[in-house]
């Protein structure tokens, strides 16, 4: 039952209020739906800034992401006819973009914050979801306390992570993790881990 329960959270994809009526999408998770956010982490040695990536992406260059071609967030996106959002770290505060989305994804994140801890920079789900609240506050900056709550709340949220807690944290077993939980106890840490941060990042 756990591992059913836990393949079912860490394979998550929330999609939140109206798709039809919404073209807002917030991105959260590590390499499988990052766009970029780790090529502006000095020190991160998860990047994907090489030329056998996005051999397959219009252009045929590398974009910042783990895959030749779209992540499954970009293909999403299109099938829900809005654009893909592009990497928090590749905007200012004030941008106007903010208004149509933002993708927080990092390669080598997390739930746990110690995970990936290896790769020297990532933004974990932690802080991902402390960016999150940034950009709420300068949209709130932008358009008022009352549209920046209605845009959020009926925003398309996609959330793709927890493989890293296993492949870069628990199955390693040089790490504290493997040698400090069973694995029970460790499905149980990612999912409680996880309703406390869902419940965080729901709050507007």
């Amino acid at each position: 039952m756990w591992m059913a329960l836990a393949t079912t959270i860490f394979t998550t994809m929330l999609a939140v209020a109206s798709l039809a009526a919404s073209t807002v999408t917030f991105v959260f998770g590590d390499s499988l739906t990052e766009v970029g956010n780790n090529n502006y982490l000095s020190y991160s040695l998860a990047k994907s800034n090489y030329p056998w990536y996005g051999v397959d992406y219009a252009g045929g260059r590398a974009t910042g992401r783990f895959t030749n071609g779209r992540t499954i967030g970009d293909i999403i996106s299109k099938k829900l006819g809005i654009p893909s959002p592009p990497p928090y770290l590749s905007l200012a505060q004030n941008d106007d973009a903010l208004l149509k989305g933002v993708n927080y994804a990092s390669g080598g994140a997390g739930i746990l914050n110690d995970t990936g801890l290896y790769f020297i920079q990532r933004m974990s789900f932690d802080d991902q979801i402390q960016k999150f609240n940034k950009t709420k506050e300068a949209i709130k900056a932008k358009i008022g306390a009352e549209a920046a709550a209605k845009l959020c709340s009926e925003a398309i949220y996609f959330i793709g992570i927890g493989s890293n807690d296993y492949v870069n944290n628990y199955l390693q077993p040089f790490l504290a993790d493997s040698q400090q939980y069973t694995y029970d106890e460790f499905v149980e840490l990612l999912i409680g881990t996880l309703e406390g941060q869902l419940k965080v990042s729901n709050h507007y």
